[in-house]
């Protein structure tokens, strides 16, 4: 087990808790107020011994942790807007209703596209110095490369992911299969940080002449990381479920289900149920159907009105938007436009 860098904290030791797998994020609602307010761990719903421990250990960082939650959840809500299922969040602490109690390719995303929003917004926070126990990263610089020089904060995506992995993972201690799957992709989401890296840098000198170019580890837009980890579900292995008998009893472990692909890595997505179609309201699934949703009329994707709408047709209505029109650039310095009326035709599913 590793410690956060930087600070001593206590051992904290493993627990179960019994809750069902659909909170085994433990991040919701009840962290919608955690940067406007003092926190008071022992108030928010839903924490498990360790992470109560941990929040009361690290309470200046969880408002980071909050935070990263809301932009995974955002990003999820972009990837998938065109899709049956577009990530919809309900009003309740399990976020995303029934849909993550099976183990299928949307759990296997959730997962890591939240634990990597909680590390990508707690490495953001540390480098702007929000906190007093984390800074800029120092351990990774190595020489310099021609043309330039080390200088401003390198992202510390260590301590980030440090974060990530004692909060988002500290339910993820049962022997069973759900555990072990949602271990590895709150990891693939992490590494996927990591990978992602990068040398940004600033050029200095006489009129923006760069005699002297700076350069240091930055993250990359979270843009990147959603349209990385999207790929990652679009390619996301299929496994099946083993037993083992061992000395502390059975435990669960996850295999490919098909021999001829090649297995899974550390960066790719694995679940081992399928999903549901998604194209009518279901509460036991926790589908909401594809009714009155927006299609593209001319595309031939999933996006598209045949498959959005699942065959069942679609509904089209004249919409008036007011739009800035004929814009005119006046010396010196300013634009003016028009307001034009346009009509659009919008699609929605029958």
């Amino acid at each position: 087990s590793s410690s956060l860098e930087g600070c001593h904290p206590p051992t904290l030791d493993p627990s179960t808790d019994g809750s069902s797998p659909i909170q085994s994020l433990a991040v919701g609602h009840q962290y919608s107020s955690l940067g406007s307010q003092p926190i008071l761990c022992g108030s928010i719903p839903g924490l498990v011994p360790k992470q109560l421990r941990f929040c009361r250990n690290y309470v200046e960082i969880m408002p980071s942790v909050a935070e990263g939650v809301k932009i995974g959840i955002q990003e999820c809500q972009h990837q998938f807007r065109g899709r049956r299922w577009n990530c919809t969040t309900i009003n309740d602490k399990a976020i995303f209703g029934p849909v993550l109690d099976k183990a299928t390719r949307e759990s296997a995303f959730v997962h890591a596209i939240a634990s990597a929003g909680v590390a990508f917004a707690v490495t953001r926070s540390c480098a702007e110095g929000s906190a007093t126990i984390c800074g800029c990263d120092t351990r990774h610089k190595g020489p310099p490369g021609e043309g330039w020089k080390w200088g401003g904060c390198s992202e510390d995506v260590e301590f980030g992911s440090m974060v990530s992995r004692e909060f988002a993972d500290a339910r993820e201690n049962r022997p069973d299969a759900r555990s072990a799957m949602n271990r590895h992709n709150n990891e693939a989401g992490r590494t996927s940080l990591n990978d992602n890296m990068f040398l940004k840098c600033k050029c200095h000198g006489l009129s923006g002449s760069c005699e002297v170019k700076t350069c240091w580890w930055s993250q990359p837009d979270f843009r990147v990381i959603g349209d990385y980890m999207k790929d990652k579900y679009d390619s996301a292995s299929e496994m099946v479920v083993e037993k083992h008998k061992e000395s502390r009893g059975w435990v669960e472990t996850l295999r490919s289900k098909y021999n001829f692909f090649k297995p899974p890595t550390e960066r790719d997505l694995v679940y081992y149920e399928s999903s549901p179609n998604f194209c009518e309201p279901n509460p036991e699934t926790g589908s909401f159907g594809t009714r009155d949703r927006t299609c593209n009329l001319t595309s031939h994707g999933i996006d598209g009105c045949d498959l959005l709408c699942c065959g069942r047709g679609h509904n089209t209505q004249a919409e008036k938007r007011k739009e800035k029109c004929h814009c005119i650039f006046h010396w010196c310095c300013y634009v003016s436009c028009q307001e034009c009326v346009r009509v659009y035709d919008v699609h929605t599913c029958k």
